[in-house]
Order: structure tokens, then C-alpha cells, then sequence
């Protein structure tokens, strides 16, 4: 698309326990692969959402590529599952909010809340 701002990458350091919250996920509720894509694939939805919504105001959005697209590839060689879109993701400020919160709003309550999912799906 037109609009499109080339991301820049940055680096960003995550709090003892956002470290403990992700890992948990990853290797509890994320164990399963078909919820991990699941998971991104809805994500890509959200943002192909999100580029419809936007163009309701802004056409021109559209204007370089107006079909909607979620792509999913797999490279054998590096053993990798790669899901992109063409939707309008989240802005640097709205990541750092969005995993800010988590990291300073009662992370250890989560981590206990997540535990006790975990448990439950297991047992």
C-alpha cells in the first residue's frame, strides 16, 4: 500500500515477570501448535478488520492493493511457519500499551490464572 511506513526495528526489553508470563505461555497455553496458529491467523484477521474499517474513511488506503490478503508459507529448508498480512497492525505506542499492561497489572495474578487454565485443559 501507498501509506505503508516502513517499520523500523527497535528493540524493546520486557520486566522479570512479563519474561515469566511469556514463557509460561509459550510452553503452557501455546504447546499446541493448532492454537499457536490459530492464534496468529486470527491476528492477521484483526488486522485485515481493522484496514476495512479505516477505509471506510480513508479509500485511498486501499487504492494500491484493494484485496484483503492473509498469507501463510513454510520454508522446509529453515523449518519455519510464516503468517503475513497486508492489514493495518498495531502502532509503537499501542504494542508498548498493550504488553505494558500486562507486565505491570498484577502479572503474578496472571501467571496464577494461567496456571489453573493450564491445569484445567490438562486434567
Amino acid at each position: 500500500m501507498s501509506n505503508k511506513k516502513k517499520a523500523k526495528a527497535q528493540t524493546l526489553g520486557f520486566q522479570t515477570e512479563a519474561k515469566q508470563l511469556l514463557h509460561l505461555m509459550i510452553h503452557s497455553l501455546y504447546s499446541n501448535k493448532e492454537i499457536f496458529l490459530r492464534e496468529l491467523i486470527s491476528n492477521a484477521s484483526d488486522a485485515a478488520d481493522k484496514l476495512r474499517f479505516e477505509s471506510l474513511n480513508d479509500p485511498s488506503l486501499l487504492e494500491s492493493d484493494p484485496e484483503l490478503k492473509i498469507r501463510i508459507s513454510f520454508d522446509e529448508k529453515e523449518k519455519t511457519v510464516t503468517i503475513s498480512d497486508n492489514g493495518i497492525g498495531m502502532s509503537e505506542s499501542e504494542v508498548i500499551e498493550n504488553l505494558g499492561t500486562i507486565a505491570r497489572s498484577g502479572t503474578s495474578e496472571f501467571l496464577k490464572i494461567l496456571l489453573e487454565i493450564k491445569n484445567k485443559i490438562h486434567n
